[in-house]
């Protein structure tokens, strides 16, 4: 059974920093693409950002490039963002999906941001 957790969202002030945490479990997770995708408060969901974890390739949408950086640890079977300068229009509710075409979601983080 696929499962992600997600973990390490809160609330911080704009310009401050947050590193969110997914573990993951039930499939192969090195050979695997992971992915950060956010839902803002009466908007839809917005892809953030993914890693392959066989490969060092990243990607980034616009709104967040330069901003956060997405990382994996294949021995602890977890990914990470790491988002600073946080802005109030990153406050959003975050899920770790696996998969190019995801095959499993974690219940979210929310991420609250105040200007």
């Amino acid at each position: 059974e696929v499962q992600l957790v997600e973990s390490g969202g809160g609330l911080v002030q704009s310009g401050g920093s947050l590193r969110l945490s997914c573990a993951a479990s039930g499939f192969t997770f090195s050979s695997s693409v992971m992915n950060w995708v956010r839902q803002a408060p009466g908007k839809g969901l917005e892809w953030v950002s993914s890693i392959y974890s066989y490969s060092t390739n990243t990607y980034y949408a616009d709104s967040v490039k330069s901003r956060f950086t997405i990382s994996t640890d294949n021995d602890e079977n977890t990914v990470y963002l790491q988002m600073n300068s946080l802005k109030s229009e990153d406050t959003a509710v975050y899920y770790c999906a696996a998969g190019l075409v995801p095959f499993g979601w974690g219940p979210g983080t929310q991420v609250t941001v105040s200007s």
